[in-house]
C-alpha cells in the first residue's frame, strides 16, 4: 500500500509506500521532507491541493499572529506533530495572510483545526487545545488510526 502526499514546500504530489513513511521520505521534485515531525506553514493553493489529493491525514491549524490563544497553542501543536509523525502531518495557515482560506473553509473563530484525508474534511475542532487532546482527536478521526 502507498500514500499520496503533497509536498507542503513545492506543491508536488508524491506517492510514498506506507512502509517508507518512517524513513523520512523526501519530495521527488524539491527534496523537502514529506513526513517531518514538525508543523509546516502552508498557503491557500498548497492547502487546496493537499486537501484534495492526500491520503495521509493532514491536520491544519487556522491561526493569526494577533490571536493570543493561537500563539499559546503553537508549542502544543508542535508537540502533537512530533507524536503523530509519520502517521499524520500537521500544518498551519495564517488566516490574516490567506483570508481566502478562512472564507473557503468557513472559519468563524480561531484557532480552528480541520482534519483532511482522501479529498474531504473528516473532522473539525475549535479553540486552543493541549497536545494530548490534539493527538487523540487525530487518532480518533483518521481512517488509518494514527
Amino acid at each position: 500500500m502507498s500514500h499520496i502526499i503533497t509536498c507542503l514546500t513545492c506543491g508536488t504530489t508524491n506517492r510514498v509506500p506506507t512502509e517508507r513513511l518512517s524513513a523520512h521520505p523526501k519530495c521527488g521534485t524539491c527534496g523537502a521532507k514529506l513526513a517531518e515531525a514538525k508543523v509546516q506553514e502552508v498557503d491557500s493553493a498548497t492547502l487546496r491541493k493537499a486537501e484534495r489529493k492526500d491520503s495521509l491525514p493532514l491536520l491544519v491549524d487556522f491561526w493569526a499572529p494577533w490571536c493570543g490563544p493561537c500563539r499559546a497553542m503553537a508549542p502544543e501543536f508542535e508537540k502533537a506533530a512530533r507524536a503523530l509523525t509519520p502517521h499524520a502531518r500537521l500544518a498551519k495557515i495564517n488566516t490574516q495572510v490567506n483570508g481566502d482560506a478562512a472564507q473557503r473553509y468557513g472559519i468563524r473563530g480561531i484557532p480552528a483545526l480541520i482534519l483532511f484525508q482522501n479529498g474531504q474534511e473528516v473532522a473539525r475542532l475549535t479553540g486552543a487545545r493541549p497536545a494530548a487532546e490534539i493527538t487523540a482527536f487525530v487518532q480518533q478521526h483518521s481512517r488509518n488510526r494514527a
